[in-house]
């Protein structure tokens, strides 16, 4: 039996769908949201080591992947990270700005979640759980009927935030870009972004023994270039420099790291040959790199010797490999211990300003499931609360 009691069924408690269904709440109209894991918000309890990375104070465009970089723009504009700032505060929510912009809650990310739903509450939005959907209809005359785990119902509008193929554990599936497909609207191809990179063969072998090992890096892929942390893993690379260009790196592309940003390498190492011409390279570089990093390098890429005896162009190849370090990935770890999904719904068949379908009247995609990803540090929280306010203002 079809009950009308919803105005808006948005599919997927996880941030974007939260933020959209409050936003839909407080204009009046009736909302519900269905969620098939057994709680809301999966992804923002483990974000930021439990404590939640919830926004970034410079997001700009310039800060997500999409095939149409314009797409994000509009709502962006729109829904700000002081914007968002303002609710963590009216909460009593203690936060602190880590670095490069991102913020963090002094306390736990639970308070997030609870404030998500707090303010769902008080919209008055129906939040279910464990509440699986088995099918969409789109009614001639307009609205869709929806059949739940927990009865079926028609709608007048339906909002997909459903999520990437990003960490299955969570409970992530494939299933918002079915119903995209089903609705007439292209999925481009979809990959792990934001995850470690894996090494093979003698590559491995090479970093095998250094796992734990973090020191800073700049790593550059085609264009783009981070300046951050790297981390030896058993299995290959993380840490984030590591994580943001993977989101630019597929196989058969260039890798470089700079693994030493900060200096001069060249100018550094003539410098230490004249101050210390007795040291041992491997003991010059250890001032520079973790004692281990500084010992493999010696044992595996450079000739260890008295810094006297380097030769006038020995030195200079040296702090030109350091400063052009290539790795040569085999690929990722995967959606097991991806941050993000890299495309998703071609973003040619959504309006930019309200996240609607061009397709169908009342269909709207919001998050993660949409080709917009964003980078490393919050930014991807922003494009939750930015798409998710977008479509709750006019669904």
């Amino acid at each position: 039996m079809s009950v009308p009691s919803t105005d808006v069924l948005v599919i997927g408690g996880g941030a974007a769908g939260l933020f959209c269904a409050l936003t839909a709440g407080r204009r009046g109209r009736r909302v519900r949201v269905v969620e098939h894991a057994n709680r809301c918000g999966k992804k923002i309890l483990m974000s930021g080591g439990g404590r939640c990375n919830f926004t970034n104070t410079g997001t700009t465009p310039a800060n997500f992947l999409s095939a149409n970089p314009h797409f994000c723009k509009s709502a962006l504009a729109r829904f700000r990270p002081e914007h968002f700032i303002a609710m963590v505060d009216a909460h009593g929510i203690a936060w602190h700005e880590k670095e490069l912009g991102q913020l963090f809650c002094d306390d736990s990310s639970k308070q997030i979640v609870a404030m998500l739903l707090a303010e769902c509450a008080d919209a008055g939005v129906r939040v279910d759980v464990s509440c699986s959907v088995q099918s969409i209809q789109s009614l001639p005359g307009g609205g869709f009927r929806v059949a739940t785990s927990q009865g079926t119902e028609v709608v007048e509008s339906l909002v997909v935030a459903t999520g990437g193929l990003s960490i299955p554990s969570m409970g992530a599936t494939g299933f918002g870009y079915e119903l995209a497909r089903q609705f007439g609207h292209a999925v481009l191809p979809t990959r792990a972004g934001l995850v470690p990179l894996t090494l093979s063969g003698k590559h491995q072998e090479h970093y095998a023994e250094l796992a734990g090992v973090a020191f800073p890096v700049e790593a550059r892929c085609g264009k783009a270039s981070f300046r951050n942390a790297m981390l030896v893993t058993h299995r290959g690379l993380s840490g984030p420099a590591i994580l943001q260009i993977s989101s630019y790196w597929e196989p058969g592309k260039e890798l470089l790291l700079d693994l030493l940003p900060e200096r001069d390498i060249q100018a550094w190492l003539l410098e230490r040959q004249a101050a210390k011409p007795a040291a041992e390279l491997k003991t010059v570089l250890a001032e520079a790199f973790p004692q281990r990093f500084a010992q493999r390098l010696c044992e595996v890429w450079f000739p260890n010797k008295p810094m006297r005896q380097y030769t006038h162009n020995e030195l200079p190849a040296i702090a030109r490999l350091l400063a052009h370090w290539p790795i040569v990935a085999s690929g990722t770890e995967g959606y097991r211990t991806a941050e993000v999904t890299l495309g998703g719904v071609d973003t040619d068949g959504l309006s930019s300003a309200t996240m609607a379908s061009r397709h169908v009247p009342g269909l709207y995609f919001v998050g993660e499931v949409v080709d917009v990803s964003g980078w490393l540090g919050g930014y991807n929280f922003q494009w939750a609360w930015a798409s998710g306010h977008a479509a709750g203002s006019v669904a």
